[in-house]
C-alpha cells in the first residue's frame, strides 16, 4: 500500500525539483516563490490522499467509503444471518465473503459450522449392492448416494417445554437451527441433500444440586440421544 508524503512541506520540495533550470526557478527556503507554492501544497496532500483511498476502496477486506456496493456485489446481507449491527462486522462479512472459494470436503462444512460456534459431525452413505453388502448392512438405494447428514451435538439448539415459561400449545421440546441449516444448504453441492439432525444431553443427566451427572443412570441411558 503506498503512503502520502508526510507534510506540504514534503510536497513543496518534491514539486520545486521538477520546476524549469533558470535563475528565477529557486528551489531554496524562505523566498517569496516558496512561501506562494507552499500555499498550493496542502490541497496536493489532500488530492493524494485521496488518490491513496482510492486505492484502499479497491479491496474489500479495507473498505470503508464503498462497503454499500461491495456487499451489493457480493450479495449482501446475507438472506441466512440478515442485516448486521455494527461496521466492523459488516466488513468483516464482506472480507470473508470474498475470500472464501467453497469447497465439498467434510472439513469444509465442519470450518463453516465452527465459524457459527457449533460442532458437527457429517454421516455419508453407501448404497446397498448385493455383490458386496453384508446382511446387517442397511438398505440404501442409490439415491443415499447423494445424501449426507449434519450431526449437532449443542445442547443450545433444544428448546424444552417449561411449564412456568412456556405457552399450552408448545411442543414438549423444539430443535433447529434456521442460520446453520441455511448457510450448509447454500454452500452444499448442487446434486446432494443434507439431513440435519440435532442432539443432546438429556434432562435426565443432571442433579440440580451442582449440575453433575445424575444418579439416574450416570449419563448414559437411552434417553441421551434425539
Amino acid at each position: 500500500m503506498l503512503a502520502p508524503l508526510n507534510s506540504a512541506s514534503d510536497y513543496l520540495w518534491q514539486f520545486q525539483r521538477l520546476l524549469p533550470r533558470g535563475r528565477i526557478w529557486h528551489r531554496g527556503w524562505g523566498t517569496v516563490q516558496s512561501e506562494d507554492l507552499l500555499t498550493l501544497m496542502p490541497q496536493t496532500v489532500r488530492l493524494n490522499q485521496r488518490a491513496i483511498d482510492v486505492l484502499r476502496e479497491t479491496f474489500p477486506c479495507t473498505t470503508n467509503e464503498l462497503l454499500s456496493e461491495w456487499e451489493a456485489t457480493l450479495g449482501l446481507p446475507d438472506p441466512c444471518i440478515g442485516e448486521l449491527d455494527t461496521l466492523q462486522q459488516r466488513q468483516a462479512a464482506v472480507c470473508a465473503k470474498f475470500t472464501a472459494r467453497g469447497g465439498q470436503s467434510a472439513a469444509y462444512f465442519r470450518q463453516l459450522a465452527a465459524s457459527l460456534g457449533y460442532g458437527i459431525t457429517i454421516t455419508t452413505f453407501r448404497p446397498f449392492y448385493a455383490s458386496e453388502g453384508r446382511v446387517d448392512d442397511p438398505l440404501y438405494d442409490e439415491h443415499w448416494a447423494y445424501v449426507w447428514q449434519v450431526n449437532i451435538a449443542t445442547a443450545d439448539t433444544l428448546v424444552y417445554f417449561r411449564v412456568d415459561e412456556s405457552a399450552v400449545d408448545e411442543p414438549l421440546v423444539a430443535f433447529g437451527n434456521a442460520t446453520l441449516e441455511c448457510l450448509l444448504n447454500a454452500a452444499k453441492p448442487a446434486h446432494t441433500e443434507i439431513i440435519f439432525g440435532y442432539a443432546a444431553g438429556s434432562l435426565w443427566d443432571f442433579d440440580t444440586a451442582d449440575g453433575s451427572t445424575s444418579a439416574w443412570d450416570s449419563g448414559a441411558s437411552v434417553w441421551d440421544t434425539t
